[in-house]
């Protein structure tokens, strides 16, 4: 009798540990996570850090056994819009998107939520939508902050370590900020002016164009040609007669195309060196600026990382859990306030760009030669 009361609590056992597996790795639609597809949509290839973005999460998702269907819109809305749909309709069973503008695939959130597909925004928060189930990103406050401490040690104004620099100023500089369909972009501009708006009030900084809003700094879908152009008809109209010393670039792209203007109206040379330039993504150019002295600093974001993050969100959504968050109160799309996972960023100048990129692996010394 003894030994039959055991086996039946053995095999109870045996039973809860099957169910509680099975709960664990069984989706919103009650299908077992295993191969599941998985649809992963990226802005664009014409930059690099979207290609690694897309290669990163497509490599860790398929090493943890999904199937993977990565698309690149280049930075056409109804493209993305398209390649969500297919998705939807070739049975993806969640969806990663790093949209291009994130009030523009509603209707698609909509028949996504009606078919039980959860979604996580990518870098990118997706906007005015209650179907955005989670978000990964960097502390994108934190990027502007870290830009504008970069220009600030660049015109010596301050110390890496927060103290006060050697220089008193006034130095004249000029703002940029990102597309303002992104809504990373005012996070951004707004991290940057946190600090630089008390260095303008006292007038040690001067935006000597007046352009000051965002609206009007801000450069659609972030093209380096459309910042090119502003930056030379900010140098023709108002430095006719003076030199900047400081421009607040929010992306290494933009950055390439200010310094060209930069290079077409003089600087660049000894007797009028380039100002200090910030720049974001660490992309391989400006890294390659950088080291030569012509750009001053960009910040890195691992994108390596971000992608571990979001795999494991996605790992944990489809075997039926819930992913680990660290952020749950300040990113709120206008519907809803979306459950995020934050990662820290860092600068990079010429003095650090070896240990943090180098060192890290995240290039080889020759990518950067």
């Amino acid at each position: 009798m003894r030994l039959t009361k055991i086996a039946v609590l053995a095999a109870a056992a045996v039973l809860a540990t099957a169910c509680g597996s099975s709960e664990k790795t069984v989706d919103q639609q009650g299908q077992s996570a295993e191969g599941a597809l998985v649809g992963v949509t990226m802005p664009t290839k014409s930059s690099e850090r979207w290609i690694h973005d897309g290669e990163n999460i497509k490599k860790s998702l398929e090493a943890k056994g999904y199937k993977v269907d990565l698309q690149y819109a280049e930075n056409d809305i109804p493209t993305q819009v398209n390649q969500l749909e297919n998705q939807i309709t070739k049975g993806a069973r969640l969806l990663v998107i790093a949209s291009i503008d994130g009030t523009a695939i509603t209707t698609q959130l909509e028949q996504a939520k009606a078919a039980n597909i959860p979604v996580i925004a990518y870098d990118r928060l997706i906007r005015n939508s209650p179907n955005v189930d989670y978000y990964a990103t960097f502390d994108n406050f934190k990027v502007g902050v870290e830009q504008a401490n970069s220009l600030l040690t660049g015109l010596k104004l301050r110390n890496a370590d927060g103290s006060p620099g050697s220089a008193t100023g006034p130095f004249d500089i000029e703002l940029f900020a990102g597309s303002p369909d992104d809504n990373n972009a005012t996070f951004f501009f707004n991290g940057a002016m946190s600090v630089l708006q008390p260095y303008i009030d006292k007038g040690t900084l001067n935006v000597k164009s007046g352009q000051k809003d965002f609206k009007t700094v801000a450069i659609l879908r972030w093209d380096p040609a459309t910042a090119q152009k502003r930056m030379e008809d900010i140098l023709t109209t108002t430095y006719r007669g003076g030199k900047v010393h400081g421009v607040l670039s929010p992306y290494d792209g933009l950055s390439i195309g200010i310094l060209s203007a930069l290079k077409s109206n003089g600087y660049g040379t000894a007797d009028q060196p380039y100002p200090v330039v910030t720049g974001q993504d660490a992309e391989v150019a400006s890294v390659k600026s950088i080291i030569a002295g012509e750009q001053y600093s960009t910040i890195f974001k691992d994108t390596r990382e971000l992608a571990k993050v979001t795999v494991d969100m996605a790992d944990a959504v489809l075997k039926g859990g819930k992913p680990q968050v660290n952020n749950e109160k300040d990113y709120d799309n206008g519907n809803k306030v979306v459950p995020s996972y934050l990662l820290q960023p860092v600068a990079v100048d010429k003095a650090n760009y070896q240990k943090v990129l180098v060192d890290s692996g995240y290039y080889t010394a020759d990518q950067l030669k």
